[in-house]
């Protein structure tokens, strides 16, 4: 017999009444649970001791709460709503037009449903197979699809009015699971043969913003109130404190608390009249705020302290050496078939196996192409790593990642017509590190490396690596030398 059970509670669109999370923490804290964790798709998650379990079903049932224990056959919806008006986007997409969205889908989805703003960078646009996105043209939405087990993303031909995306995300449920639709022209088809919708032409792409992650966490102002973040370096809410946060938003008519993907909590329309009744709850319950921005750039699967652990690993690493994350996101996948969402993917794998228990474990590091969060196209960086030499490799790639950031930038400074006549016409070509710049030059070899002068980078032994870094021969990229000064000078 299990010793622990795990509940999951989804609250589609990470949006929960206050009241309604009152009730159920209420009855959570009476079947001894003293924490709650929120997941990476805005849903509720608990533990409960199997002892306590019939006391928490029964309750469940009376008071009609829809929950799982130990599965995920429902995912949660996820959406953009918990950065609604905090991080205003300034298109026609506001709280109204979630809810309507969210009422339209009166089934419980078997497949992953993200309702993103596209103007947005603070919730993922392609973590489900039915990814609904914002356009340009008022009320009506791109859908991209995409079928399980596959990382293969297709736009649907028409984009598709507000009301209308529950009526056409239970029908393109249906055809997929059906098994009979097999690709793009067969699940179109399948889904205009069975319903009409109002709808338009996707003739324009969609622009998706570079990748930014807002600040999260602790008081901030907005408008003429205040919205409040907070984030557990364990993941692990009080139900206490929540009880606290329910109550004093009944009390102050704040009629919505909002989960985010990043597993922390949004609270908004704090008037300033209440602002210290809200300082005095995190400090009744000694609750920090205002961490490091590194540290808030990080998802790890729900229930797993594995990714939590070496989250906090790495974390102490680059506190250490003063590492830039600005960014990027970080994602931490301990299993085979978990998903997370990050621009830099640290992989766990095992080894060696007896049964399902692992007793040897590498990890791979990979990264997405042009460390967009949101491409599917995931890069091998290093393969094979022990847990100890992790911290140093992504460091490493964080410096790729900031190298090529100045390059672009310096790539798009002007350089007048007189200053390019002061810059030597050479042709040849020396290869540099991507990640620390160093160049290696034949004209002057490498003396540190033993290398004599006139050694050419073909002549160089396959084992050679970067002299600063140790980056291998094989990731350092030829560059003509005119372009090399003419960056330098630029710069």
């Amino acid at each position: 017999m299990r010793d622990y059970y795990n509940i999951k509670i989804n609250l589609p669109g990470g949006i929960a009444s206050p009241g309604y999370l009152k009730d159920i923490l209420s009855i959570a804290w009476d079947a001894n649970v003293r924490n709650v964790r929120f997941g990476s798709r805005q849903q509720m998650l608990m533990t409960v001791h199997y002892e306590d379990m019939r006391f928490l079903e029964r309750s469940f049932k009376e008071m009609g709460v829809n929950y799982e224990t130990n599965t995920d056959r429902n995912p949660n919806i996820v959406s953009s709503y918990c950065g609604e008006d905090v991080f205003r986007t300034g298109q026609w997409l506001v709280a109204n037009e979630y809810h309507s969205v969210l009422d339209s889908i009166d089934f419980d989805p078997l497949l992953k449903i993200n309702i993103s703003d596209s103007n947005q960078s603070f919730t993922p646009f392609f973590t489900g197979n039915l990814n609904f996105i914002s356009s340009p043209e008022p009320h009506f939405w791109y859908l991209y699809v995409r079928f399980r087990q596959s990382n293969v993303i297709f736009k649907w031909k028409n984009m598709i009015y507000t009301n209308e995306i529950g009526k056409v995300a239970k029908t393109v449920e249906t055809c997929m699971l059906s098994g009979e639709c097999n690709d793009e022209e067969s699940l179109f088809r399948a889904v205009k043969r069975q319903i009409r919708y109002v709808s338009q032409p996707a003739t324009q792409e969609l622009e998706l913003p570079s990748f930014t992650l807002p600040y999260y966490e602790g008081f901030n102002r907005y408008e003429s109130r205040t919205w409040l973040g907070l984030y557990r370096r364990d993941e692990k809410f009080p139900i206490e404190l929540l009880l606290d946060i329910c109550a004093l938003c009944l009390k102050t008519r704040i009629g919505e608390i909002c989960t985010t993907p990043w597993k922390s909590l949004v609270i908004k329309g704090i008037i300033d009249q209440y602002r210290a009744e809200w300082s005095g709850i995190l400090g009744k319950h000694n609750i920090n705020v205002r961490h490091a921005a590194n540290e808030l750039a990080w998802q790890t699967e729900d229930h797993n302290q594995d990714g939590a652990i070496l989250k906090n690993k790495l974390l102490r690493y680059f506190e250490k050496n003063d590492t830039r994350t600005f960014g990027l996101c970080f994602g931490i996948q301990t299993r085979n078939k978990s998903e997370v969402f990050g621009s830099i993917l640290v992989k766990k794998r095992p080894l060696i196996k007896i049964g399902q228990l692992a007793l040897f474990s590498l990890y791979d590091i990979y990264y997405t192409e042009n460390f967009n969060p949101n491409s599917r196209n995931q890069l091998l960086f290093e393969k094979g790593l022990f847990k100890i030499h992790v911290a140093v490799q992504l460091e490493r790639l964080c410096r790729r990642f900031n190298n090529q950031r100045s390059k672009e930038t310096f790539g798009t400074l002007a350089i007048e017509p007189d200053e390019l006549k002061t810059i030597p016409k050479y042709t040849k070509l020396v290869h540099q590190c991507p990640d620390c710049l160093t160049v290696y030059d034949p004209e002057f070899g490498d003396i540190s490396k033993n290398i004599s002068v006139g050694t050419l980078f073909d002549e160089l032994p396959e084992t050679y690596c970067c002299s600063t870094c140790d980056t291998p021969k094989s990731e350092l990229q030829a560059i003509e030398i005119n372009k090399l000064i003419a960056l330098n000078t630029a710069a």
